[in-house]
Formats: C-alpha cells, structure tokens, sequence
C-alpha cells in the first residue's frame, strides 16, 4: 500500500515537554503544549488523533479510542531552531550547530555589509523583534541605517521602515547579507524585518517578512520527492526555509489562516507527491512574545479545521502533523526551547497505535519516502509498517 498525496503539517514552534538535554540549552521544564493547557486550551479533534496518549504527555486527557498513529519525537540535531528542525524532519541530521551571536556580530562583517548596500547599520545585538524596532526605530527614520539584530537562534534579522526602505530593497539588501554570511559565519538564516508606524503611535512589524536560508548540506526528502517526478507543493515558509530547494511549487502566505485556507484549497486539488506546510503564527505571534492566550487559540483554530480536512482526505492520502522545535510562552525567555515534538498520523490504512518516542525528526522523512514508495536514504528509520500493520489495524 503506497499513497499518492501526503499531507505534512509544521506547527511551528509546539513542542510537548523539555528533552532530555533541554537543561544544555537553558531549557529545563519548558513545555509549550503544558503552557498552553494552562492558558485553558481544548482540543478535542487533536485528542481524537492520539495528542494527549503520547509518550510523556500528562497535561491532556487520553482517550480509550484514537483514530491516527501517535509518536514522540525527540531532536537528534544540534539546535532548536526553525532551519534545522525543518532540515531533521526532511532526512538531515545537523552534527553541528548552525553558529549563533550572543554578542552580535563582528565588526567587520557589518563594515563589509554597509559598504556593499551604502547605508549605516543600527543595535548588533541579540533582541526582541517587537523590542528592537521600538527601540532603533525613531533612529532608524533619522538615519535611514538598517536595524541589524540576533536571537539565541542562528539568525542575522535585517529590520527597516516599509517607507524607509523599499521592500525590494530590503530584500536585495537581505540577499547581500546572505553572500556575505558564509563558512564559519554560516548562519541558517538571513531575515527580512519590515515594520510601518511611528514615534508617537509605535511600530509594528508588517507581514512581509521574508527568509534567505541557508542551502541544506544534503539531499531532503524534498529534492527525493522531485528528483523521483512527483510535486512538492510548499505552502507559507517552507521555501524559504530550504532556499528553494526540492520545491515544485510555491504558496505564500501571511499567518496561520491563509495557510490553512490554503491546504483546504489543495485537499480538493489532485496531485501526486508532498504538500508541506508550515504554520509560523505559533512562533511568530505567540511564543516568542510570550503570550500563552494567543498560542492556545491559534492551537484550537488548527483543531477546529481538523474535521473538515479529515473527512475530505482520499483514500490515497496521508496526514503527518509535526513540529520543528518548541517556544514555550509561559517561561521568562523569548526564544525557542529545546522540546520534543508531536507526530500525528492520519489516512485511511493507518492504524491507531502508538509509534512509542523516536530517536530523531528525520523518521518522518523515511516514512514519507516509503509511503510514496520512493526508495532514497534518510538518516531517519521509517514507521510505515508499524502503523500499517494488519494486527494492529
């Protein structure tokens, strides 16, 4: 049994409790989902696809009866960041990680930059997204020099005024970072920052964001999906995320509905290959400006879209519901979290048991493969005749 469309959803940022060495990354008793469950979330149609029955998930009910394939996954990579996770979950194991700048960048670098986009450079620090524009942004108006700031995450974030810098120019800008920031200053990804507002009312950031990733070292389950003549469908930052690499096609979006709007849109479209998804809002809006609240209700707007998607999956399709890494809203930190992530497995053949925790993201890649009946490597091993077996059907 092989399937013609899978359908593989990153909620970005959910993490479900700290990993074994969640304290190596200051991360001891992070647990995104646990704080959200505070914050009063329900989420009944996740519970019904095995959530709160994985592996050390004590914060939800378990119920008798599931319908999909369960699993713990823990983060066989060097980080907690959006580029590597997404990498682990195609196939790629990091050994190493991505470099990181907690005390901004060197001099030099930023020389270098300036002198190539002829504008100055504000902040070189580590900072807060919100933070930083609320900060440098009346400079930055004064000035016209770009707001250059760093995260605990391999990230160079370029920030500029829409009416200040043109966003094509932000973006040629960004492309410029992205040639300079290589080998040992090889970071995983180049951000494009655009706010709007002013002094008197404040800033906020626009949804133009764009990323300028880093190439993967290897091949993905994205460049086997292609290479074996079937689409790869990217929906919202995906294509940044692997710098265009192994897509066949690219659906922007801006935030959580759009890409769930989105993915509804293709559930009614007929292709054959992958349909990879991300859905940045958990990340983007609510975990890293801790707001546990927001999490909670973007997390039930995903539960409530459920039942619709199930019931319009073909006999052909697979559902995989994953995340890249945590960022608990509830702790004092504003960056990611060193967690272990979901795996929810839904289609008709699946069934419902529970796939126990798994050494790395990547067994989401071999399973992908073999449910397509691609024959590629992974450093991943897949699940696929664990949850298709017919005695535990």
């Amino acid at each position: 049994m092989t399937k013609q469309r899978i359908f593989l959803i990153v909620l970005d940022s959910f993490g479900i409790g700290g990993a074994a060495d969640a304290a190596d990354y200051g991360d001891a008793g992070s647990n995104t989902l646990a704080a959200c469950v505070r914050a009063g979330v329900r989420l009944p149609n996740l519970e019904r696809l095995g959530l709160g029955n994985i592996d050390g998930v004590d914060c939800l009910p378990k119920p008798e009866k599931v319908i999909g394939a369960y699993a713990r996954l823990r983060e066989a990579s060097k980080g907690k960041d959006t580029t590597i996770g997404h990498w682990e979950i195609a196939g790629h194991i990091s050994p190493r990680p991505l470099p990181t700048y907690p005390n901004g960048f060197p001099q030099g670098l930023l020389d270098a930059l300036s002198r190539e986009i002829g504008r100055g450079v504000l902040c070189n620090k580590p900072y807060s997204g919100t933070d930083v524009i609320r900060d440098y942004g009346a400079e930055h108006l004064r000035t016209g020099s770009v707001i250059v700031y760093t995260s605990a995450d391999s990230v160079f974030q370029i920030a500029a005024h829409e009416q200040i810098v043109p966003l094509e120019e932000l973006y040629s800008i960004c492309r410029t970072a992205r040639g300079l920031l290589t080998g040992e200053h090889a970071v995983g990804r180049v951000i494009a920052r655009p706010f709007a507002g002013d002094p008197e009312q404040g800033f906020t950031r626009t949804a133009n964001r764009h990323d300028f990733s880093l190439e993967p070292p290897a091949g993905t389950l994205l460049d086997q999906v292609k290479a074996a003549g079937m689409e790869v469908i990217a929906v919202g930052k995906i294509t940044d995320i692997f710098a265009g690499r192994g897509v066949t096609e690219t659906i922007l979006t801006h935030g959580n509905t759009e890409g769930l709007e989105k993915t509804s849109g293709l559930l009614g479209r007929p292709f054959h290959g992958l349909c990879f998804v991300n859905l940045v809002d958990f990340d983007m809006l609510y975990g890293h400006r801790n707001d546990p609240k927001g999490y909670a209700a973007a997390l039930e707007q995903v539960d409530g879209w459920l039942p619709g998607a199930l019931t319009r999956l073909g006999p052909d399709d697979l559902l995989l519901i994953t995340a890249d890494h945590g960022c608990d809203p509830s702790t004092p930190s504003t960056d990611h979290s060193r967690e272990n992530v979901p795996l929810l497995a839904y289609g008709a053949g699946i069934a419902p048991c529970n796939l126990g925790t798994r050494d790395t993201f990547a067994d989401i890649a071999a399973t992908a493969l073999e449910a397509l009946g691609i024959e590629g490597g992974s450093d991943g091993r897949s699940f696929w005749n664990m949850m298709t077996r017919e005695d535990v059907r």
